[in-house]
């Protein structure tokens, strides 16, 4: 199972990114699909995740700015991050829960993406 997270970049407070994550690999079935976020000297936190029946969740630091969504057609998680203040500011990770022909649910990362939000 791999995941490649993309979508990252630098942005001005108050502008907007998108980020994408693509999944592959033999995956059976998909429990969750989630962001989340590590900035320098910190650590990882969640940022939003999706389960089946579109149930999301979000960090309340988040909430209102920032829209998770999936395309299980495409095998795709998105993250549509608004209003973005320099606290933002991380490198992001999708993480997928799933279940394989090996078992599970296991947790599958992606490599990360940098979001810097400064002038």
């Amino acid at each position: 199972v791999q995941l490649q997270a993309s979508g990252g970049g630098l942005v001005q407070p108050g502008g907007s990114l998108r980020l994408s994550c693509a999944f592959s690999g033999n995956i059976l079935s998909t429990n969750s699909l989630g962001w989340y976020r590590q900035a320098p000297g910190k650590q990882r936190e969640l940022v939003a995740t999706v389960r089946s029946g579109n149930r999301r969740n979000y960090a309340d630091s988040v909430k209102g700015r920032f829209t998770i969504s999936r395309d299980n057609a495409k095998k795709m998680v998105y993250l549509q991050m608004n209003s973005l203040l320099p606290e933002d500011t991380a490198v992001y990770y999708c993480k997928g829960e799933f279940w394989t022909e090996a078992g599970g649910p296991d947790d599958y990362w992606g490599q990360g993406t940098q979001v810097t939000v400064s002038s």
